[in-house]
């Protein structure tokens, strides 16, 4: 006959105390929960430039931001802010410094755009550079805020593997939508991209973003990402300039130039949008970089031309090429800094 199973001590006496197995010591090699490292720095996912919007339920779209990308590093011994190229600008972004300390998360890598909003509520570049002392400045922003749109690490976990969507609930969980401190939410929008992007045009705006929803965090442009622009905004090198005494800093123009395989090639020049106070801040910059010779090949006839090393990257709006190669159109936004690591616009 089978043995009636033993009844548990809890069962047995009701008076004993219940007590667990003597627990073994903690080996100190080994962490306290399997978390992830945190990474020191993550190359960022660039936007891919097209024509149009992608088309179908994979897609959602954004805003998009006309100012410096940043990566917000929420660490256990405080807050890094670090550009595209990895340098640290924790200090010029005070502001965005505090509200990443306010955040209710223990570590987290916060991917976004650090913008400075005209009275309409849209991103100035312009506005941005001029709170940060223009390039080269050393000043901190106060009237910057950090626009959130995606989130890469949180409480011990890397996301970077996980879906956009998922990344995204968090992200939402964590900066809360229609927020207005210096951290705040690039929401996403429900909406058909052509409209979408017809309204942003309409607006003044500079264009929209299109994520692909079921995608990986990946760096670099590998089209999970796509931009769409209303007006053409790009960096490109400063080869020279011509000499107005009426003009601005007696800057006639801005002789510019893009990159083709090894080479510099000429994209025309670009004579409007100067400020008085940032024309003579670049004329001085460029007094300290003359040259003899051209760094391209060049054959216009331009009168009182100053060629200059090229280490100037002028941000520069524009509305089309002409046919040989030429920006139409155009209007200087500003200097990007060397920091930023803007990519200098490349010909095909």
């Amino acid at each position: 006959m089978t043995k009636p199973p033993k009844p548990k001590p809890l069962l047995q006496d009701a008076d004993k105390p219940v007590r667990s197995r003597p627990r073994r010591s903690r080996n100190p090699a080994q962490p306290n929960l399997p978390l992830d490292p945190m990474p020191d720095r993550i190359d960022p996912c660039l936007a891919l430039l097209k024509a149009r919007p992608p088309k179908g339920d994979d897609w959602v779209y954004e805003i998009k931001w006309d100012g410096y990308r940043l990566a917000v590093h929420i660490e256990p011994s405080g807050v890094r802010i670090l550009t595209r190229g990895g340098h640290d600008w924790t200090d010029r972004f005070p502001a965005i410094k505090q509200a990443a300390l306010w955040l209710p998360v223990g570590t987290a890598i916060l991917d976004g755009e650090a913008v400075v909003l005209d009275q309409q509520g849209r991103s100035d570049f312009g506005l941005l550079q001029r709170s940060l002392g223009g390039r080269g400045g050393k000043k901190s922003s106060s009237d910057a805020i950090f626009m959130a749109f995606d989130l890469l690490y949180f409480d011990g976990r890397d996301l970077r593997n996980s879906e956009h969507d998922m990344r995204r609930h968090l992200l939402e969980d964590l900066v809360p939508a229609e927020g207005q401190g210096d951290i705040r939410l690039s929401e996403e929008i429900d909406a058909d991209g052509d409209q979408l992007l017809a309204s942003a045009c309409e607006l003044d705006l500079e264009g929209i973003v299109a994520k692909r929803r079921r995608a990986p965090y990946r760096p670099g442009r590998g089209g999970d990402w796509i931009k769409i622009k209303c007006v053409q905004s790009d960096s490109f090198i400063i080869v020279g300039h011509e000499i107005s005494m009426a003009a601005r800093g007696h800057i006639g123009s801005l002789l510019l130039a893009a990159r083709k395989g090894d080479d510099l090639v000429y994209v025309g020049s670009v004579g409007t949008g100067f400020k008085e106070s940032e024309a003579w801040k670049l004329r001085g910059l460029m007094d300290r970089i003359k040259r003899k010779t051209p760094a391209i090949k060049y054959v216009g006839r331009r009168k009182n031309v100053v060629w200059l090393q090229p280490t100037l990257i002028a941000e520069i709006e524009y509305r089309a090429w002409t046919d040989d190669g030429q920006l139409r159109h155009s209007s200087y936004k500003g200097l990007r800094e060397v920091q930023d690591n803007a990519a200098i616009y490349e010909m095909e």
